[in-house]
Protein backbone atom coordinates (compact mmCIF):
# COMPACT_ATOMS: atom_id res chain seq x y z
CA UNK A 1 0.00 0.00 0.00
CA UNK A 2 1.29 3.49 -1.11
CA UNK A 3 0.27 6.63 0.60
CA UNK A 4 1.46 10.46 -1.22
CA UNK A 5 2.22 12.12 1.72
CA UNK A 6 0.23 14.98 -0.27
CA UNK A 7 -2.85 12.43 0.93
CA UNK A 8 -1.86 13.20 4.90
CA UNK A 9 -3.37 15.50 6.52
CA UNK A 10 -1.41 18.33 8.08
CA UNK A 11 1.89 16.25 6.92
CA UNK A 12 5.33 17.58 5.80
CA UNK A 13 5.90 18.13 2.01
CA UNK A 14 8.93 16.67 0.48
CA UNK A 15 11.18 18.81 -1.85
CA UNK A 16 14.32 17.18 -2.66
CA UNK A 17 14.00 16.13 -5.92
CA UNK A 18 15.66 12.40 -5.92
CA UNK A 19 12.97 11.92 -2.89
CA UNK A 20 9.49 10.17 -3.87
CA UNK A 21 7.48 11.28 -1.19
CA UNK A 22 5.28 8.36 0.07
CA UNK A 23 4.73 6.11 2.78
CA UNK A 24 5.06 2.26 1.50
CA UNK A 25 3.25 0.19 3.77
CA UNK A 26 4.32 -4.15 3.29
CA UNK A 27 6.34 -6.93 4.19
CA UNK A 28 9.85 -7.69 4.26
CA UNK A 29 11.48 -10.58 5.16
CA UNK A 30 8.54 -11.91 7.20
CA UNK A 31 8.32 -8.37 8.92
CA UNK A 32 5.43 -5.68 8.74
CA UNK A 33 7.28 -2.69 7.52
CA UNK A 34 6.60 0.84 6.93
CA UNK A 35 9.26 3.04 4.63
CA UNK A 36 9.42 6.63 4.19
CA UNK A 37 10.19 6.95 0.53
CA UNK A 38 11.66 10.84 0.90
CA UNK A 39 12.47 12.39 4.48
CA UNK A 40 12.63 15.97 5.41
CA UNK A 41 15.20 18.40 6.17
CA UNK A 42 16.10 21.46 8.17
CA UNK A 43 17.86 23.31 4.72
CA UNK A 44 14.43 22.75 3.14
CA UNK A 45 12.58 25.38 5.27
CA UNK A 46 11.09 23.34 8.27
CA UNK A 47 11.69 24.06 11.82
CA UNK A 48 13.17 21.03 13.75
CA UNK A 49 9.85 21.13 15.62
CA UNK A 50 8.40 20.52 12.52
CA UNK A 51 10.47 17.23 11.53
CA UNK A 52 9.30 15.16 14.64
CA UNK A 53 5.99 14.87 12.82
CA UNK A 54 6.62 11.99 10.27
CA UNK A 55 8.14 9.89 13.24
CA UNK A 56 5.23 10.38 15.71
CA UNK A 57 3.14 9.46 12.99
CA UNK A 58 5.23 5.88 12.76
CA UNK A 59 5.03 5.29 16.79
CA UNK A 60 1.03 5.99 16.00
CA UNK A 61 1.57 3.06 13.41
CA UNK A 62 2.60 1.04 15.86
CA UNK A 63 6.68 1.35 14.67
CA UNK A 64 9.13 -0.16 17.31
CA UNK A 65 12.25 -0.33 15.74
CA UNK A 66 13.56 2.59 13.27
CA UNK A 67 15.99 1.99 10.55
CA UNK A 68 17.85 5.64 9.39
CA UNK A 69 20.15 5.95 6.17
CA UNK A 70 21.48 8.97 4.79
CA UNK A 71 24.52 9.61 2.81
CA UNK A 72 27.53 11.05 4.31
CA UNK A 73 30.73 12.43 3.58
CA UNK A 74 33.64 11.38 5.06
CA UNK A 75 35.42 13.01 8.03
CA UNK A 76 37.70 10.20 8.68
CA UNK A 77 40.23 9.74 6.45
CA UNK A 78 40.61 5.88 6.36
CA UNK A 79 37.03 6.10 5.00
CA UNK A 80 36.22 5.24 1.53
CA UNK A 81 33.82 6.80 -1.12
CA UNK A 82 31.22 3.48 -1.17
CA UNK A 83 31.53 2.39 2.25
CA UNK A 84 28.92 2.13 4.87
CA UNK A 85 29.46 3.41 8.54
CA UNK A 86 27.30 1.99 11.31
CA UNK A 87 26.82 4.93 13.71
CA UNK A 88 27.39 4.34 17.18
CA UNK A 89 26.79 7.61 18.66
CA UNK A 90 26.07 11.56 17.26
CA UNK A 91 27.35 14.98 17.57
CA UNK A 92 24.36 18.05 16.84
CA UNK A 93 25.47 21.56 17.77
CA UNK A 94 24.35 23.22 15.15
CA UNK A 95 20.32 25.14 15.72
CA UNK A 96 17.94 23.85 18.54
CA UNK A 97 16.44 20.59 19.24
CA UNK A 98 13.58 19.01 17.78
CA UNK A 99 11.61 18.10 20.91
CA UNK A 100 11.65 22.15 22.06
CA UNK A 101 8.42 23.67 22.47
CA UNK A 102 5.03 22.46 24.39
CA UNK A 103 5.85 18.59 25.40
CA UNK A 104 3.32 16.06 24.29
CA UNK A 105 3.75 13.63 27.21
CA UNK A 106 1.70 10.71 25.43
CA UNK A 107 4.88 10.56 23.16
CA UNK A 108 7.60 10.70 25.75
CA UNK A 109 9.07 12.90 29.17
CA UNK A 110 10.20 16.15 28.77
CA UNK A 111 13.73 15.21 29.64
CA UNK A 112 14.77 11.91 28.72
CA UNK A 113 18.55 10.63 28.35
CA UNK A 114 20.62 9.65 25.07
CA UNK A 115 23.50 8.33 26.31
CA UNK A 116 22.39 4.64 24.50
CA UNK A 117 20.40 5.97 22.03
CA UNK A 118 22.33 3.42 19.53
CA UNK A 119 21.86 0.52 21.32
CA UNK A 120 25.19 -2.41 21.62
CA UNK A 121 23.29 -5.10 21.19
CA UNK A 122 21.40 -3.65 17.88
CA UNK A 123 24.91 -2.28 16.79
CA UNK A 124 26.02 -5.97 17.11
CA UNK A 125 23.53 -7.87 15.40
CA UNK A 126 24.31 -5.63 12.37
CA UNK A 127 27.67 -6.10 12.29
CA UNK A 128 27.15 -10.16 12.46
CA UNK A 129 24.80 -9.32 8.99
CA UNK A 130 27.30 -7.45 7.43
CA UNK A 131 29.88 -10.20 8.53
CA UNK A 132 27.66 -12.56 7.15
CA UNK A 133 27.04 -11.28 3.71
CA UNK A 134 30.93 -10.42 3.73
CA UNK A 135 30.19 -6.67 3.30
CA UNK A 136 32.79 -4.07 4.72
CA UNK A 137 30.55 -1.91 7.51
CA UNK A 138 32.58 1.28 9.23
CA UNK A 139 31.41 2.01 12.87
CA UNK A 140 31.79 5.70 13.84
CA UNK A 141 30.45 9.22 14.49
CA UNK A 142 27.84 10.89 12.80
CA UNK A 143 28.15 14.94 12.68
CA UNK A 144 25.56 16.47 12.06
CA UNK A 145 25.59 19.73 9.82
CA UNK A 146 22.65 21.81 8.86
CA UNK A 147 23.26 22.38 4.93
CA UNK A 148 22.44 23.11 2.43
CA UNK A 149 25.94 24.00 1.52
CA UNK A 150 28.70 21.52 1.88
CA UNK A 151 30.98 21.97 4.35
CA UNK A 152 34.10 23.81 4.58
CA UNK A 153 37.67 22.51 4.47
CA UNK A 154 37.95 24.13 8.20
CA UNK A 155 35.02 23.25 9.57
CA UNK A 156 35.77 19.67 8.29
CA UNK A 157 39.14 20.18 10.59
CA UNK A 158 37.31 21.37 13.12
CA UNK A 159 34.65 18.41 12.86
CA UNK A 160 37.55 16.15 13.19
CA UNK A 161 39.04 17.10 16.39
CA UNK A 162 35.61 17.05 18.25
CA UNK A 163 35.41 13.21 17.03
CA UNK A 164 32.97 13.15 14.75
CA UNK A 165 33.87 10.37 11.19
CA UNK A 166 31.49 11.49 8.77
CA UNK A 167 29.11 14.46 8.04
CA UNK A 168 25.18 14.92 7.03
CA UNK A 169 22.54 16.74 7.23
CA UNK A 170 19.87 14.35 8.19
CA UNK A 171 19.12 11.73 10.54
CA UNK A 172 19.44 12.84 14.14
CA UNK A 173 16.45 14.94 14.73
CA UNK A 174 14.51 12.12 13.69
CA UNK A 175 17.12 9.41 15.94
CA UNK A 176 16.19 12.38 19.24
CA UNK A 177 12.48 11.86 18.39
CA UNK A 178 12.76 7.96 18.24
CA UNK A 179 14.87 8.10 21.60
CA UNK A 180 11.96 10.26 23.39
CA UNK A 181 9.07 7.78 22.16
CA UNK A 182 11.35 5.00 23.37
CA UNK A 183 11.76 3.52 19.61
CA UNK A 184 14.86 1.38 19.01
CA UNK A 185 16.71 2.85 16.60
CA UNK A 186 19.39 1.47 13.75
CA UNK A 187 21.08 4.31 11.74
CA UNK A 188 23.32 3.43 8.64
CA UNK A 189 25.42 6.20 6.41
CA UNK A 190 26.32 5.30 3.30
CA UNK A 191 30.01 7.32 2.19
CA UNK A 192 28.84 8.65 -0.51
CA UNK A 193 32.08 11.18 -0.66
CA UNK A 194 34.87 12.61 0.76
CA UNK A 195 34.42 15.99 2.91
CA UNK A 196 35.62 19.05 2.02
CA UNK A 197 39.38 19.01 2.23
CA UNK A 198 39.98 15.51 2.55
CA UNK A 199 41.05 15.31 -1.36
CA UNK A 200 41.74 18.03 -3.46
CA UNK A 201 38.39 18.33 -5.10
CA UNK A 202 34.96 19.91 -5.04
CA UNK A 203 32.51 18.12 -3.52
CA UNK A 204 29.07 17.66 -5.63
CA UNK A 205 25.21 16.68 -5.29
CA UNK A 206 25.69 14.60 -8.04
CA UNK A 207 28.61 12.88 -6.74
CA UNK A 208 26.06 11.93 -4.11
CA UNK A 209 23.58 10.91 -5.94
CA UNK A 210 25.42 8.44 -7.66
CA UNK A 211 26.71 6.84 -5.03
CA UNK A 212 23.59 6.26 -3.67
CA UNK A 213 22.48 4.19 -7.06
CA UNK A 214 25.84 2.62 -6.76
CA UNK A 215 25.31 1.16 -3.33
CA UNK A 216 21.46 0.53 -3.82
CA UNK A 217 21.52 -3.23 -4.04
CA UNK A 218 24.46 -3.88 -1.61
CA UNK A 219 22.65 -1.59 1.16
CA UNK A 220 19.02 -3.51 0.68
CA UNK A 221 20.74 -6.67 0.80
CA UNK A 222 21.91 -5.69 4.47
CA UNK A 223 18.77 -4.01 5.37
CA UNK A 224 16.59 -7.07 4.39
CA UNK A 225 18.90 -9.17 6.48
CA UNK A 226 18.61 -7.03 9.58
CA UNK A 227 14.60 -7.15 8.93
CA UNK A 228 14.90 -10.64 9.39
CA UNK A 229 16.89 -10.64 12.27
CA UNK A 230 14.73 -8.69 14.80
CA UNK A 231 12.38 -9.44 16.99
Amino acid sequence: VEIPYTDIPNFLKATVQSHAGKMIFGKLAGKNVVCLSGRFHYYEGYDFEDLVIPMRVLKLCGVKTMILTNAAGAINEDYRRGDLMLIRDHIKLHGASPLRGPNLPEFGPRFFDVSNMYKKELRELVKSCAQDLKMKLQEGVYYFAGGPQFETPAEIRAMRILGGDAVGMSTVTEALTCAQMEMDVIAISLISNMAAGVLDQPVTGEEVDQAGQEAAGRFSKLLEEIISRLE
